[in-house]
């Protein structure tokens, strides 16, 4: 088998069906071990975000009340998605994406640990605004130099992202348990069982910790095993024909390729709407009406955030096989508009799993001492993960083998945006369940991502023929 280098890096196959035989670059598991600890600084903050802002200020938290809270959740977790499409813009044309991730890093390590540094609405204001700033340089970039790895038309490259996408929820798992761990439990001051202090502020320094790990880890072998790949923006490219080229118009397959990311970008906000529940409503959910207990321990309830990384720690790895096995038969593999939308069932009928955990309880009854059978939850976790499975790498996939080049990690802030407009929705949707009730929002959740989801089904022909 021939190979031959391109200007970027990367290696081209002479034989596709060869190409789909090799294994992976060494690359990938870099960026999937950098990817884990940047994702275990933010959910790690994540799980506490909530309980922190809602427990009063007396026992470690801010004291604000619980539709305020959701509503700053929701606005904070939205904007960590909208500055991508900035941070993404800015590495393409002028700093590169290995530059962007590294300024990203040290950004939302300094946000950790201003976080840590004091307990106050001032602090919680800056820490949050810097982790903002920080995920918009770092979260586009290295999704795109996945791409990057693998030549054009290469099978591996859903497998890829799937691959990257469990270091992603290796982080994820880790990150409620030790953070939450630190939060509830060791740091805690307790009395008679009962929490009289949470330590929020420690969980913060761990999420910080798990930061700079991850930056020296990706700093000190990036030469080694990415080579050139993202060290140069392209609008600093010194080889005129190489710039000319990237001047020129879109073509017309470009531009309709562009159209179809725009298209599904707009259909998955109702996917991660719903799924953003997690760390709001579901959080709340949990709490209060869910029986915890285990033999007479309690469940942490930062610790239920973890079942979405670990489903996706145990079932990545067969679902890309799947993706795989598919790509190799006759008719070829699922459409990437199909997958989407049972990714959007899936989290349907999840929230349907929901609203019997509410139906079991007698409906929307306040009172706390009746409580659901915590497998509603974790039947609900289940569903969403796989949903998740099918929509979310996928999407990413998709992007850095659509856009073109001198849009990659533009668009990929693109297809991030979602995430921005859904978690702002996620956090009013949240607000509102103190006055409609839990019932009538999971309901309404699951009914919408369902018809979204045979819309979607309905245009994967014409969607496809517009992907070519």
């Amino acid at each position: 088998m021939e190979l031959k280098q391109t200007s970027d890096g990367m290696m081209n196959e002479v034989s596709e069906n060869k190409t789909f035989k090799l294994k992976h670059p060494p690359g990938l598991y870099l960026l999937f071990f950098t990817e884990m600890w940047e994702r275990f600084s933010y959910y790690g903050m994540r799980a506490l975000l909530v309980m922190y802002l809602t427990t009063e200020f007396i026992r470690g938290g801010l004291g604000v009340d619980k539709a305020s809270a959701l509503h700053m959740y929701g606005s904070f977790t939205a904007l960590v998605y909208l500055t991508p499409i900035a941070g993404g813009y800015i590495s393409d044309r002028y700093i590169g994406q290995r530059k962007a991730i590294t300024i990203g890093g040290i950004i939302i390590a300094l946000g950790q640990f201003t976080l840590f540094s004091n307990q106050s609405m001032t602090t919680l204001y800056i820490g949050l605004a810097l982790l903002i700033l920080g995920n918009g340089f770092f979260k586009p970039n290295i999704s795109t130099l996945v791409g990057h790895l693998y030549p054009e038309g290469d099978k591996r490259k859903d497998a890829a992202f799937t691959i990257f996408y469990m270091g992603i929820n290796v982080g994820s798992f880790l990150a409620p348990l030790i953070c939450g761990t630190l939060a509830e439990n060791i740091m805690a001051t307790k009395q008679a069982g009962e929490i009289m202090h949470y330590g929020f502020r420690y969980g913060f320094l761990a999420a910080g910790i798990g930061m700079v790990l991850g930056q020296i880890l990706f700093n000190s072998l990036s030469d080694k095993y990415l080579g050139d790949i993202g060290k140069t923006a392209i609008g600093v490219n010194k080889n005129s024909k190489n710039k000319k080229s990237e001047n020129k118009p879109l073509t017309k397959q470009e531009k309709n390729r562009t159209i179809v990311i725009c298209i599904l970008t707009a259909f998955v906000i109702v996917f991660w709407t719903g799924f953003e529940q997690a760390g709001s409503s579901l959080t709340v959910y949990t709490q209060e009406y869910i029986n915890r207990s285990i033999g007479g321990w309690e469940v942490p309830v930062s610790w239920f955030q973890s079942l979405n990384p670990f489903f996706i720690v145990l079932f990545g790895i067969p679902v890309s096989k799947l993706w795989i096995k598919l790509a190799c038969r006759e008719k070829g593999d699922l459409s990437i508009p199909t997958k989407m939308a049972l990714g959007m069932i899936m989290l349907g009928i999840g929230f349907l799993l929901m609203v019997c955990a509410v139906m079991q309880r007698g409906g929307n009854v306040s009172d706390t001492a009746v409580k659901a059978n915590m497998l509603w939850l974790v039947g609900a976790y289940y569903l969403h993960t796989m949903g998740e499975l099918c929509l979310s790498p996928v999407g990413l996939s998709m992007v850095s083998s659509l856009a073109p080049a001198k849009l990659a990690s533009f668009l990929m802030g693109v297809w991030l945006c979602s995430q921005f407009v859904a978690n702002e929705i996620a956090g009013i949707v949240a607000a509102y369940t103190e006055t409609l009730g839990h019932l009538e929002i999971f309901a309404g959740i699951a009914a919408i991502s369902i018809i979204i989801g045979l819309i979607l089904l309905a245009l994967n022909k014409k969607l496809v023929k517009m992907m070519e």
